[in-house]
C-alpha cells in the first residue's frame, strides 16, 4: 500500500536537512555571514566593531534560541499533524527522528572519547569496556549510514529515505532507526545466516585433523569436532587443549585457506567477496579488537552489565540470546571469558572459532 504524502512537509524538510548536515559538519554550528554592498564610513565602522566585540556572542545567543524555539514548535505542530492524519507515516516519522537523535549522541559520545585518547594519549585497549564498544558500534554504523545522511540532504529528499524505510529497513538503515521489534526480528535474521555456516566451519576444522603432526593434538581435535557434531557443548579445557594447534599450521590465520576464512567471514558479519589477503586482514583486526573488548569486560565483571548490554555481549560473540535470562547470558559469558582472557594475540584463529564451538550447542549448558 502506497504511503500517503502528508502536507505541511516543509518544516520537516528544513529539520531532516539540518540534521544530515549536522552529521556532516561534525555537531557544529554553522555560522552565518554577511557582506555590505554601500560603503561604511570610518567611524561607523569602529562604532559597528566595537557593537560586535561586545555584543555579537549574546546576539547570536538569542538568534540561535529564537530559531531553535521556532523549529520545535513547528516540529511539534508536524508531529500532532501526522499523529492525527497519517498515523502509519507518523510511526516512519517518529522512527526517523528518533534515530537521528541517538545518532547525534553517540557522535557526540565517540567525540568525547576521542578528544580523551588524543588529549591523554590514551590507546583502544587502554580504554574502558563501553567506551571500545560505543567506538567500534560506530563505525560500524556510520559506514553504513552515510549513503542515508547524503540521501537525506537535499531537498525534499527525505521523501525517498521515508520509501527506503518502509521497503528496505534491514538492508539499508541502521539499528538507530529501526523500531524494538524491527531490532528483534533482525537479530534473528542475521543469526540464522551465521548459523548456516557453524557445521561447515566445524567440517573444516576436521578435514585439517590429517595435516597435524602431533598425534595427540590430532586426537584431540577430533574428538572436539566430534562433540560438537554429535550435539554435546564442549568445556573451556578441551578447547583450550588445542590452542597450540590456532597460533601456526594448520590453523593459524596466516595458514588458513580462503574458503574457510570466507566461512569465519559469516561470524562477524563480514562480506566473503573480497581478495584472501583482504579477508585475512580484516578477520585478524576485528579477532584483535574482539580480543581486546574482552580483557576490558574481564577488568570491568559481568554483574557490572545490563540486561540489554549482556544480550549484545553475548550476540556479538555468536551467541543469540533473545529468550535468554540475564543470569544464562551471564554464565555463557563466564564461559566465553574464560576462554578468551587465556588467549595470545597469535591465538586469534582460536577467538573466531570459539565463536562456533561455544555457541551451537549453547543450550546443553543451561541444562546441565
Amino acid at each position: 500500500m502506497p504511503l500517503a504524502r502528508p502536507k505541511m512537509a516543509l518544516s520537516w524538510v528544513g529539520v531532516c536537512r539540518g540534521s544530515a548536515l549536522l552529521v556532516l559538519y561534525g555537531m557544529r554550528p554553522i555560522g552565518v555571514t554577511a557582506n555590505l554592498c554601500s560603503p561604511i564610513p570610518i567611524s561607523t565602522r569602529v562604532s559597528l566593531s566595537i557593537c560586535r566585540h561586545y555584543s555579537s556572542s549574546k546576539a547570536r545567543l538569542g538568534l540561535g534560541r529564537r530559531v531553535v524555539s521556532r523549529l520545535q514548535w513547528a516540529n511539534e505542530k508536524y508531529e500532532r499533524f501526522l499523529r492525527r492524519r497519517f498515523p502509519r507515516f507518523y510511526v516512519l516519522y517518529h522512527t526517523f527522528m528518533q534515530g537521528f537523535r541517538l545518532l547525534f549522541q553517540d557522535a557526540k559520545e565517540v567525540r568525547k572519547i576521542k578528544t580523551k585518547m588524543l588529549g591523554g594519549g590514551v590507546q583502544f585497549h587502554q580504554l574502558p569496556y563501553r567506551e571500545m564498544e560505543t567506538l567500534r558500534q560506530f563505525r560500524r554504523d556510520l559506514i553504513k549510514a552515510i549513503p542515508l545522511v547524503l540521501i537525506s540532504v537535499p531537498p525534499f529528499a527525505n521523501y525517498l529515505v521515508f520509501v527506503l524505510m518502509y521497503l528496505f529497513p534491514r538492508q539499508l538503515l541502521i539499528r538507530h532507526f529501526w523500531t524494538p521489534q524491527q531490532q528483534v526480528e533482525f537479530q534473528g535474521v542475521y543469526h540464522a545466516r551465521r548459523a548456516q555456516h557453524h557445521r561447515a566451519i566445524v567440517q573444516g576444522l576436521t578435514r585439517a585433523v590429517p595435516r597435524i603432526q602431533n598425534q595427540q593434538q590430532q586426537s584431540l581435535l577430533l574428538d572436539l569436532c566430534n562433540k560438537v557434531q554429535n550435539g554435546v557443548h564442549p568445556s573451556v579445557s578441551e578447547i583450550q587443549a588445542v590452542r597450540g594447534l590456532f597460533s601456526g599450521p594448520p590453523l593459524g590465520l596466516k595458514r588458513l585457506d580462503a574458503d574457510h576464512m570466507r566461512l569465519l567471514c559469516s561470524q562477524l558479519f563480514l562480506t566473503p567477496r573480497l581478495p584472501a589477503f583482504l579477508i585475512r586482514h580484516r578477520l585478524s583486526g576485528h579477532a584483535l579488537e574482539l580480543l581486546q573488548l574482552d580483557r576490558a569486560l574481564n577488568r570491568l565483571g559481568l554483574h557490572q552489565l545490563s540486561d540489554a548490554e549482556l544480550r549484545q555481549a553475548c550476540y556479538v560473540r555468536g551467541l543469540y540470546a533473545n529468550g535468554l535470562s540475564a543470569k544464562q547470558c551471564r554464565e555463557w559469558l563466564s564461559h566465553w571469558l574464560q576462554l578468551s582472557t587465556r588467549l595470545k594475540e597469535s591465538e586469534a584463529s582460536l577467538l573466531l572459532h570459539g565463536m562456533v564451538l561455544l555457541s551451537v550447542n549453547s543450550l546443553r549448558l543451561f541444562h546441565r
